[in-house]
């Protein structure tokens, strides 16, 4: 008898081949069968115990992975089928099932024969733990107190009710975004409204229509000239109207839908937030923690509530000043241009006239430079760079794996010598009818070596919402988007190039999550290194590459604006931490009353009455970021050390350059979970990490006297 596809459990996934259907008949099987495979586990383990006789890592923490790998190896298939090829079908079945693994991973998380087999083998082993065991066995044993190994009864009965609850309005939560985003769109068929928006967007403006079957009176197709146009919420579509469209009344209509999705009518998340809040402060009294921020911070890197809170104060006094006085110089700049913009300033201004600040005080227009960032010329560069610095190889590999679009490409890494390490999806392009917005990377499949000695090599999905190519025009990148292609590229670095052998600590597994975003931030410094800027900068047309007065100008904008930006990230990191550490129903007021309190101290603009920012803050309502959106800055302070380090050396001293990526190769990226990350960063620093390189890089500074 074949087994079906989505039951395998091994090897990369055949994704034509798994549908709707398919999830509704093969999970309930799997579920079943591996709730057999634990009680007998349970059972086996058990008979061991009463033995009072030492237990092996190879009794009791390898057959428990085998079981968490084949739950997470199918159900993974689903969930990120879910996220890229989003349909009507699947969603229903994902939801359908989703209670049910739910509560296999309670039952396991809440086994007390194998939390007591643990204890056994970590306190009495039959043979030598080395530091990795020691280290995934202390992480499992907090693991399966936070899914409630000590409840028992009705305590237990009621954590895991709510655990199911929770998942379910995540993905709830997450569906509501992407239906509000995806409802939202409006035609334009006078090209006067749209003036100001670059050539670029117009084509994909036209294209949408196109998709939409907008035709004018005569029945012709849009273009991109003539129009007409159809405007959206995603990425691609709002970005280039909010930064350049003259039509002030279009940048407010678009940018109140933005800032209002999924907070009305059948998609309003606004319950959804108070539920999820609420569930997850009961979730954390169980477990005898003073709240949701407490409970997710005993697993990282951060010590507590009140060192998070000390980090972001230290950004937010410095950058409120900075955002302040970057305010007032937009004012100017609107007033410069005979503007009274400037006279009722709203948050629809902002991203215009700091474009417009930019074109005047860099002569940098972001849009012209799209030319010279085509996807396959950015690819190369990333690649080039990987090659210098960690002495791997990437190659195509296109046509070697199954895809889930046609979109989609497949690459390998290997070593210099040929040795082969990993491989990885790419999924660069915006859909937005059936893929969620942002840009991540997951694991498809993990390091790990089989009984028999088999290696298994990592292979990451890399996925991006980028702008598609239109026509024979490639997809033409903003720097911002190369920057989040690098970004990306940085997490797919750490699962790939992994060479720990316990899988429970290889990649990004058991990395404390206020240190996982370390690889990709540091990534991101690379997009203004001259070498890897101007080797990959060339114009998709004539070869030509970037003008050298272009790269200064990049260079010099790099501050630019950060004193916003900083505060933005402090607000929502705030807003997310006090969520989890201080609201509850009994304050009397909502979430949102209580960010906007918070956004008194960490704004330059107020929140307008229709801005519902938490009604879309996926991160923290449908992601893994609750009580850890810190994680972002936390980790950003390690990577502008550790490009600090390079700095240090010289960049365009190659020999020591490569030397000092070959040791962040062998610490950061090599060794994964198997470590503190405190420990494995001073393995490649030689010291703690310093906020110094952070704030220079960032120009928030004070000025030298």
């Amino acid at each position: 008898m074949t087994t079906p596809e989505l039951l395998r459990g091994h090897g990369l996934p055949r994704f034509e081949a798994i549908d709707a259907s398919q999830v509704k008949l093969h999970i309930p099987e799997l579920i079943n069968e591996l709730g057999e495979q634990l009680t007998e586990l349970e059972s086996i383990l058990e008979k061991r115990l009463l033995e009072k006789t030492p237990l092996s890592w190879e009794e009791v923490m390898t057959p428990l992975h085998l079981l968490g790998e084949r739950l997470r190896w199918s159900w993974g298939v689903v969930s990120h089928l879910n996220a890229v090829c989003n349909s009507a079908e699947l969603r229903e079945a994902h939801s359908a099932q989703q209670p049910d693994v739910v509560r296999f991973s309670n039952r396991a998380g809440q086994s007390r024969v194998i939390h007591k087999a643990l204890k056994s083998l970590q306190l009495n082993p039959s043979h030598p733990l080395d530091s990795t065991q020691v280290r995934i066995l202390e992480a499992e044993l907090l693991s399966m107190c936070h899914r409630g190994v000590g409840l028992s009864g009705a305590a237990q009965e009621s954590f895991n009710k709510a655990s199911e609850q929770l998942a379910s309005l995540s993905t709830q939560f997450s569906n509501h975004v992407l239906d509000a985003t995806q409802s939202w769109s409006l035609l334009v068929t006078d090209a006067e409204q749209l003036k100001g928006i670059p050539e670029r967007a117009l084509q994909s403006l036209a294209a949408a229509a196109k998709d939409a079957g907008d035709h004018g009176e005569d029945g012709e197709e849009p273009t991109a000239s003539d129009g007409p146009w159809r405007l959206g919420l995603d990425m691609p579509r709002y970005l280039p109207v909010l930064t350049h469209a003259d039509d002030r009344g279009l940048r407010e209509k678009i940018y109140r839908a933005q800032v209002s999705r999924a907070s009305s009518g059948a998609l309003d998340n606004t319950p959804l937030i108070e539920e999820i809040l609420s569930l997850r402060g009961h979730q954390a009294a169980h477990l005898g923690y003073g709240s949701w921020a407490d409970l997710s911070l005993a697993s990282k890197m951060a010590d507590s509530v009140d060192a998070v809170e000390q980090l972001l104060e230290e950004l937010r006094a410095a950058a409120m000043p900075i955002a302040e006085r970057e305010l007032d110089e937009l004012r100017d700049c609107a007033s410069s241009h005979g503007s009274s913009d400037a006279d009722h300033f709203a948050p629809w201004d902002v991203s215009y006239w700091a474009e417009k600040l930019r074109q005047q005080r860099f002569d940098l227009n972001q849009e012209a430079l799209r030319p010279w960032f085509p996807l396959p010329q950015v690819l190369d560069g990333l690649f080039h760079l990987c090659e210098r610095l960690f002495s791997i190889q990437i190659e195509a590999a296109d046509g070697e794996a199954p895809v889930w679009h046609q979109d989609v490409r497949f690459f390998r890494v290997s070593d210099q010598d040929g040795q082969p390490l990993s491989a990885f999806y790419l999924d660069p392009f915006s859909r937005p009818a059936s893929k969620r917005g942002g840009a991540w990377m997951d694991e498809c499949l993990n390091r790990s070596r089989g009984p028999n000695g088999e290696l298994t090599l990592p292979v990451a999905y890399l996925i991006c919402n980028q702008t598609p190519p239109t026509g024979d025009t490639p997809s033409l990148m903003s720097f911002e988007e190369v920057e989040t292609l690098f970004h990306e590229f940085g997490h797919g670095l750490q699962h790939m190039l992994t060479t720990v052998e316990h899988p429970q600590a290889a990649g990004i597994n058991n990395v404390e999550w206020d240190a996982v975003e370390l690889p990709s931030q540091f990534m991101e410094n690379w997009c203004l290194d001259r070498q890897t800027l101007m080797g990959m900068a060339l114009h998709w047309q004539t070869g030509e590459p970037l003008p050298e007065e272009d790269f200064q100008k990049l260079r010099n904008s790099r501050t630019f604006m950060q004193g916003c930006a900083t505060l933005r990230q402090v607000h929502f990191a705030l807003t997310d931490l006090r969520l989890h550490s201080s609201w509850s129903s009994e304050l009397g007021e909502s979430p949102d009353v209580f960010r906007r309190n918070i956004a008194k101290t960490t704004t330059v603009l107020p929140p307008i009455p229709e801005d519902q920012f938490l009604c879309a803050f996926g991160h923290i309502f449908a992601g893994g970021y609750s009580a850890g959106y810190y994680s972002y800055k936390w980790a950003e302070v390690l990577s502008a050390d550790a490009f600090a380090a390079f700095e240090e050396v010289g960049l365009d001293q190659e020999e020591v350059v490569q030397a000092t990526g070959e040791r962040f190769r062998n610490t950061v990226l090599g060794l994964g979970g198997s470590k503190r990350p405190a420990d494995i960063y001073k393995s490649f620093r030689g010291r703690t990490a310093s906020t110094e390189a952070l704030i220079r890089h960032s120009g928030l500074a004070a000025p030298s006297r």
